[in-house]
């Protein structure tokens, strides 16, 4: 009953690394920038479907960033070992990679200064993001690396 319980501890355990390993379906969270209404590490949803500006909104507001004001577009990922997964269930995890997704937005705000922004996308949600960012601004998405532009969306 013991060993039940607390492989029943362990499983839980695992399950809450998993939920906080990476954004997940339409999420996106704010990693950084220097935007000082959103606090890093803010967790909330990028939408692009206005025609005129994308909008991260979270629990406690929302910031719209104009199309026709960014200046710059930056797609990058960061591969990781899924560490917590293997001390917590098996070995075997440290077999498998994650990625993260991070897409970096640079625009001018209201007051004509230069801001950016990095949010972490959800696996399923950044070619489309990115796709609709590029084709509403303007503007051509820079890849930090070769395997970043090749592995796009995996």
């Amino acid at each position: 009953m013991r060993r039940a319980t607390a492989l029943s501890l362990l499983f839980a355990m695992a399950c809450h690394v998993c939920v906080w390993a990476a954004v997940r379906g339409d999420e996106a969270k704010y990693i950084g920038g220097t935007l000082v209404a959103i606090p890093e590490k803010t967790e909330g949803r990028l939408d692009t479907s206005q025609e005129k500006v994308a909008k991260f909104a979270w629990k406690k507001g929302e910031v719209t960033i104009p199309y026709d004001k960014i200046t710059s577009l930056e797609y990058g990922q960061k591969a990781g070992r899924r560490i917590g997964m293997a001390v917590a269930v098996s070995p075997l995890f440290l077999l498998s990679k994650k990625r993260k997704h991070y897409v970096t937005i640079g625009f001018t705000d209201e007051q004509g200064k230069q801001q950016g922004a990095v949010l972490e996308l959800a696996k399923g949600k950044v070619r489309a993001a990115l796709s609709t960012l590029e084709t509403r601004s303007g503007k051509q998405v820079e890849y930090e690396s070769d395997e970043a532009k090749k592995n796009l969306g995996n």
